[in-house]
């Protein structure tokens, strides 16, 4: 009885189950469809969303990946057909039995699909720099090796790629294209690292310039394997591509720390050669970079030459001719063409062809050809100076890119540049060569950034170099000597007059080396760090050296040799930090310029006698009195630094009526006034002013640019009518200056028209930046404000009771970004009537402030005003080009904006960050908030 019971009262339950679900079925089968749409929903939210993320080089959460597939699996097994009739119990319980428990795993499947803490991974940092763009010559030759090279990259059998074939035909021009197409369109690796090797193979350097580019620092006193062991580590976990360009010789992977590429890691390694035996000494799959066709070498030339002169009919035949003689070689069809493109009469043609043919005569390497092609080119410059600028191009290392400003610093010191009126004079004329030889195709220009700063640079392809070096053979002496080397006496020839050893790894120079050099004007030592001594015997007998660069080495005092060269017109001794004493300079009375910064000197002995400099740099730390009656006998300086620690004397100063470059320190307002009133008309060409008390030292190892001034622990005073700025200031920085209220303290601001930059930092007094009656024409301008511990700051603007008391037209309007750091008592960062105005407004960053709004309401004394403002919508505000929003330790912050504005979405790192309060229309932007407070 109790087996029976047991089973009937197993079996009631289930009939009554059964029953429900033939007699609910319609409605299961409506319940499992409405579920299942918004789960098809929120699978298709979720996939635009990790799509524009993985755009963007992220990576999907192995549980979004699992979910979706989840998705995609129920949708394959739902499959809820044509309803059965009422009267077919079976099917219909089937029917809604089925649509029932599958109801259920739709709503689980659902609700794992809220995934709050983001879709995505933040992989580190993708590593990879864009190269710039060039036209890729022979399209259809480029095209096709560029295709071949990727095809090996997605294939998983190929993990070493080589690209070979003969110098100038393009190699590094399709590798660049590469780079980029890697960078832009391919998310398939994380970093795409490129280092050029060169023909003098270093395994130290290989290491350090694939550590740079993943911004890796190496320890520089252990040994290879050490290293090579950070690299790896560094290197393992990322799925990379390595780009090496001109390599020479093969060497081991292990030994620099660069994993093997495998199907399994997924990296490659691409290198580009001479050398087919290269290649397969490095186990790569090598790909051969044919020479342009007949069509594509001609809609070169024609590109180069920049008008059809195959259309023209008394240079047809001639111009045909001389495209042959370039070999379809694409450096040597530039070449050729930048030296023809300025010929106009057929007889200069002509004449042309004649010489170029003479040259080539008996050459029937390829090679050998192209070189004397480049010759050609070289001696159809016009002018002897080009030549002599292109020769001390090739005083820099193989593919070094020379800093252009640098570079016309050296071409006036060897006189390559002529002295003229002032010194900017001497700069454009320096630019102005380097154009020509850039527009020659001798040399090749670019951007780029060196120790944190923008430069322009000009760099030689290694067959120009080689050509320039030999028609310089045996006048200069360039390369990698060692210690060994220094005592071979064959290299010191006595009909040397240039010889270069910059950036070499030379450690200590032989007592006995004495090299007999008369005609020597050149001694060019610089970035030798190991380099401590550097004996006196090595300038016994130069004594026609003019120009010696000892700069970045670690000597410890100079020979007493070097103060008996009589014919020197440049001593350069930058950051020779061991330096701490120097000899009397008295006996140097040719010297032009001296640069002795970053150096731990505490005086310089006989600068008086050195009448004739024009550039004199004593930014050194240490040095901290200049006496009195010294720089006015310096009357022909034209560029004159020194430490913030050393202060000079207005009266001093303003007799050097050459000054255009000036980096000095007055004691207070009266003597720099009193300096700016002395140049009347006439404008500095560059400088950095900073006056008042100095408690650190603001050396700063920057790139020359730039118009500041610094004033700190100066009494301005209210109103301060005393201060006189510059009209051509573009950056100011005011510290410590306590009576300060505002800007509007200082009148002169008034007259200042290209003012860029304002830093305001640790002023007691300010209350506001700006009011509303004050603001001048110069806040045109500004892109960056920077506002550092303002303790009693309450805002960035305040508006007067008055009938104009609107914010002027275009005040701020150039702005881009806003910084806040310390600023305790300030509430709302920007008020409405200000916002209108943020046009170009890009990054906004608050640090440790009393901040409580970012964008605020408009304040109830003056509410009607503010929304009066001409052409603003007060429920929709735009600030079109905000970028990032950074917000650091704001305890007191409650909203972004008030609740009365739109907000649509911004974004906290990779995730989503809904404000539910917040309406305020913005384009996309990013937020970056400190989770420590959880805003």
């Amino acid at each position: 009885m109790e087996i029976l019971a047991s089973i009937v009262g197993n079996i009631v339950p289930s009939v009554g189950e059964y029953w429900n679900y033939h007699k609910e079925a319609d409605q299961h089968v409506k319940n499992l469809k409405r579920k299942w749409e918004l789960l098809e929903g929120r699978k298709d939210d979720i996939k635009k969303i990790l799509d524009s993320e993985l755009r963007q080089g992220k990576k999907p959460k192995q549980e979004v990946k699992l979910w979706l597939q989840n998705v995609e699996t129920i949708k394959g097994d739902i499959d809820i057909g044509q309803e059965p009739a009422r009267w077919m119990f079976l099917s219909r319980m089937r029917k809604g039995e089925y649509a029932f428990k599958k109801t259920k795993e739709v709503e689980e499947l659902y609700q794992a699909g809220d995934f709050t803490d983001g879709l995505v991974l933040d992989l580190p940092e993708r590593i990879g720099k864009m190269m710039p763009p060039s036209t890729l010559v022979g399209e259809s030759t480029a095209q096709r090796t560029k295709k071949e090279i990727l095809a090996c990259m997605l294939d998983n059998n190929v993990g070493k790629i080589g690209v070979y074939g003969m110098g100038g035909i393009g190699k590094t021009t399709v590798m660049k294209e590469v780079n980029n197409f890697l960078l832009n369109e391919s998310n398939k690796f994380e970093s795409v690292i490129w280092v050029t090797v060169s023909k003098e193979f270093d395994l130290i350097k290989l290491q350090n310039d694939i550590a740079c580019r993943l911004k890796l620092e190496l320890p520089k006193f252990e040994d290879e394997i050490i290293r090579a062991a950070e690299l790896y580590t560094a290197l393992k976990d990322r799925r990379y591509v390595l780009i090496l360009d001109d390599l020479w010789e093969t060497f081991a992977l292990e030994k620099v720390g660069i994993p093997e590429p495998t199907s399994a890691n997924g990296c490659k390694i691409v290198l580009t050669t001479r050398d087919l035996d290269v290649c397969r000494g490095m186990s790569c799959k090598d790909i051969k970079m044919e020479s342009l066709s007949k069509e594509e070498a001609r809609e070169l030339f024609l590109h180069k030459m920049e008008y059809d002169v195959f259309n023209t009919p008394y240079l047809k035949a001639i111009a045909e001719d001389v495209l042959q003689t370039c070999a379809r070689l694409p450096l040597a069809i530039v070449t050729i063409a930048g030296s023809f493109k300025r010929l106009v009469h057929d007889y200069e043609w002509r004449d042309a062809l004649e010489q170029l043919r003479t040259s080539l005569k008996g050459f029937d390497n390829i090679e050998k050809q192209v070189h004397e092609v480049l010759k050609f080119s070289y001696e159809r410059l016009k002018e002897e100076k080009l030549k002599q600028c292109l020769l001390h191009c090739a005083l820099y290392p193989e593919d070094f890119k020379i800093d252009k400003k640098e570079l016309i610093e050296d071409l006036i010191d060897e006189r390559i540049i002529e002295r003229m009126k002032s010194r900017q004079a001497e700069y454009d004329r320096g630019y102005s060569m380097l154009n020509k030889l850039e527009n020659a195709s001798l040399l090749e220009g670019g951007i780029g950034i060196m120790k944190f700063d923008r430069i322009e640079f000009v760099k030689m392809h290694d067959l120009v170099r080689d050509m320039v070096l030999l028609v310089a053979s045996p006048e200069f002496m360039v390369g990698h000597l060692g210690l060994k080397d220094f005592s071979d006496e064959g290299k010191w020839r006595e009909n040397l007059v240039k010889a270069s050893l910059m950036y070499n790894k030379i450690s200590r120079i032989p007592s006995n080396v004495s090299p007999m050099c008369p005609n020597l004007s050149t001694l060019l030592l610089h970035h030798n760090s190991s380099l401590d001594d550097v004996p006196d015997s090595l300038f016994e007998h130069l004594h026609g050296l003019k120009v010696l660069n000892l700069s970045y080495i670690g000597i410890e005092s100079l020979p007493n040799s070097v103060f008996s060269l009589k014919n020197l017109t440049t001593l350069r001794l930058r950051r020779c930090i061991n330096l701490k004493h120097l000899s009397s300079l008295a006996k140097l009375t040719t010297l032009r310029k001296l640069d002795l910064s970053v150096i731990p000197i505490t005086e310089v002995p006989g600068l008086e006698m050195l009448v004739n400099l024009t550039y004199l740099n004593l930014d050194a730390w240490n040095l901290k009195i200049m006496p009195l009656g010294i720089l006015p006998k310096l009357s022909h300086l034209q560029y004159l630094r020194f430490s913030c620690k050393v202060t000079v004397k207005g009266e001093e100063i303003e007799r050097l009526k050459k000054l255009e470059n000036v980096w000095v320190r007055f004691d207070d307002l009266y003597e720099f006034c009193s300096f700016i009133r002395s140049l009347e008309k006439r404008r500095l060409a560059c400088y950095q002013i900073q006056v008042g008390e100095s408690e650190e030292d603001r050396h700063r190892d920057i790139q020359d640019v730039g118009k500041g001034v610094i004033l700190q622990k100066c009494n301005l005073g209210r109103g301060g009518e005393s201060l006189v700025l510059p009209e051509d200031v573009q950056y100011l920085e005011i510290v410590e200056c306590h009576d300060l209220t505002s800007l509007c303290d200082v009148p002169s601001l008034k007259y200042v028209r290209e003012l860029k930059k304002i830093i305001l930092r640790n002023c007691k007094g300010i209350e506001h930046v700006l009011s509303s009656s004050s603001v001048t024409d110069s806040l045109q301008t500004l892109e960056i404000l920077e506002l550092w511990g303002l303790d009693n700051l309450r805002g960035l603007f305040r508006k007067e009771r008055a009938a104009s008391a609107r914010v002027p037209p275009n005040t701020f309007s150039r702005l881009q970004t806003i910084a806040l750091d310390r600023c305790p008592n300030i509430k709302k960062l920007l008020p409405p009537g200000l916002l209108l105005h943020l046009r170009n407004l890009d990054e906004i960053y608050v640090y440790a402030c009393g901040v409580e709004e970012i964008i605020g309401e408009a304040s109830d004394e003056f509410e009607e005003e503010e929304k009066e403002e001409e052409g603003m919508d007060t429920t929709k505000i735009t600030l079109p080009n905000l970028r990032l929003l950074e917000l650091w330790e704001l305890p007191g912050l409650k909203t972004i904006c008030s609740s009365s504005k739109r907000l649509k979405q911004i974004k906290n790192g990779g995730s989503r960050w809904t404000v539910r309060t917040l309406r305020m229309s913005f384009n996309p932007f990013s937020v970056y908030v400190n989770s420590k407070h959880g805003y």
